[in-house]
């Protein structure tokens, strides 16, 4: 029982912990826009959790399993209490024991938010003020971190863990969890408000094309004609906005590349998670502290190419690497696959366009767009409405080029008849009428789709 604990005595105290001097009691000013309920209680873990840091044998801790620790947690935390004159009730006493857990081992008042399965993106805009994005839509948390040093602790866990750090000199950084989610985090001077982070959470269970039909992102008969341009080894480009799920696409699409294939991925931060088995993957490198030593996503390119892969698939596109990636697949690497962010497909080509441009040669701007035209076969474009759904709004082919412009023509489009009564966007990803070019590769390839994805009955205005 944890009533138990409150009344050992200091030669009781578990093995987990060498006691050691109590520090001096630091003023704590009172937080404003916080109750002071709340307030009382972060301001007992705080002083708690020092106490703690003080006490913990590290070396000990590491030995141990789940329910061991929190045993001597449990212990530790009775102690404590008793030395201070206080009691808690056991469900407060539970809540205080997991939340200093959290702090002693995880990353604070983050891990609850992290186990969370209907989470999607944690956004820290300051130590009182968590949001997060849960069902494609954001709402506010009760999550508070006690002052901007407890939350600038928690960043630093994260990015030294990684060899990587965030101070003054360098007020932000790139970083990844150990399950995979990325994380950016961003402090003074530069964060006016205080620290500020933003994690963008690793799904341990990849969304596959079905799980994408079924949660109304796009119709069977659009997913039929995916998995038969990724069949036949047409080079797809996946555009869109922030969070309207170009990776979980591609993740998606990636899963119909054939098992006996050789893929290369490279990714500012690995969070691709390809089910084949034949698969190299590879993560730029930021500049050390001296500033040396970065490795960029246009060298990890140029280097695949020497890898001989079947396929390259590049996480997103975002500066020089372009040209190199639209080489690749203009020179036997048919059906690699990368993202751009781009709010429609004709603005996606104009990315494209522009980071050839960065790598600061003459190049004709024609010469540009004859090479896109030659590489790029289908641009799939995707959105996150207001109701906070992800939606394919086009599938989109490109023909080549008209004097100086590229040609296209959309295959499937997203056409809205309205809205709910519940905000939720009504419409359905439908069939153009047009016949795809594409079909006579599908065709060569031995894909056969069925007859019926291309029954036009009209497209609603």
């Amino acid at each position: 029982m944890f009533s138990d604990y409150l009344s050992r005595k200091t030669s009781n105290v578990p093995n987990v912990v060498q006691l050691k001097p109590e520090k001096a009691k630091k003023d704590i000013s009172p937080m404003p826009g916080i109750d002071l309920e709340l307030q009382n209680w972060l301001e007992l873990k705080s002083t708690l959790h020092e106490a703690m840091l003080d006490r913990l044998n590290l070396s000990v801790i590491e030995k141990m399993d789940a329910a061991e620790f929190k045993k001597q947690i449990a212990g530790l935390v009775g102690h404590l209490l008793a030395d201070q004159g206080r009691t808690l009730p056991a469900d407060r006493m539970q809540l205080l024991i997991e939340e200093l857990i959290f702090e002693v081992t995880g990353l604070g008042p983050l891990e609850p938010l992290l186990a969370d399965p209907t989470i999607n993106d944690i956004l820290v805009n300051s130590h009182q003020n968590v949001y997060v994005e849960r069902f494609g839509k954001l709402e506010r948390t009760q999550v508070r971190f006690r002052d901007e040093r407890h939350l600038l602790r928690i960043i630093d866990k994260i990015v030294s863990s990684m060899g990587r750090r965030v101070d003054e000199s360098q007020p932000w950084v790139d970083a990844r969890l150990a399950d995979g989610s990325r994380v950016n985090a961003i402090i003074r001077p530069c964060a006016v408000d205080g620290p500020s982070l933003s994690i963008r959470k690793f799904s341990a269970k990849p969304y596959s094309l079905d799980r994408l039909i079924e949660a109304g992102a796009l119709t069977e008969a659009a997913g039929e004609v995916l998995r038969g341009l990724v069949d036949a080894r047409l080079n797809v480009l996946i555009s869109g906005g922030t969070g309207s799920g170009k990776t979980t696409m591609l993740n998606a699409m990636s899963a119909f590349i054939d098992t006996s294939q050789r893929i290369v991925t490279i990714e500012d931060a690995a969070e691709l998670q390809l089910q084949q088995d034949h698969v190299v993957r590879l993560e730029t490198r930021p500049a050390s502290i001296e500033g040396t030593g970065a490795i960029t996503q246009r060298e990890l390119v140029r280097n695949a190419l020497r890898m001989r892969p079947d396929r390259i698939i590049v996480g997103e596109v975002r500066g020089a690497e372009c040209f190199d990636m639209l080489q690749a697949m203009n020179t036997g690497h048919d059906g690699s696959m990368t993202t751009v962010h781009a709010n429609t497909v004709r603005d996606a080509l104009g990315r494209l366009e522009q980071m050839v441009t960065m790598m600061g040669s003459d190049i004709p701007m024609v010469t540009i767009r004859s090479q896109i035209a030659s590489s790029i076969d289908i641009i799939v474009q995707l959105s996150r409405h207001s109701d906070g759904k992800r939606r394919v709004m086009s599938i989109a082919e490109v023909n080549g080029m008209e004097g100086d412009v590229i040609t296209m023509q959309e295959i499937f489009a997203f056409r809205q008849r309205g809205k709910g009564d519940d905000g939720e966007i009504l419409g359905e990803l439908l069939y153009t009428g047009i016949r795809p070019q594409f079909m006579d590769r599908l065709i060569s390839a031995g894909v056969k789709l069925p007859e019926k994805i291309f029954e036009y009955d009209g497209v609603p205005g």
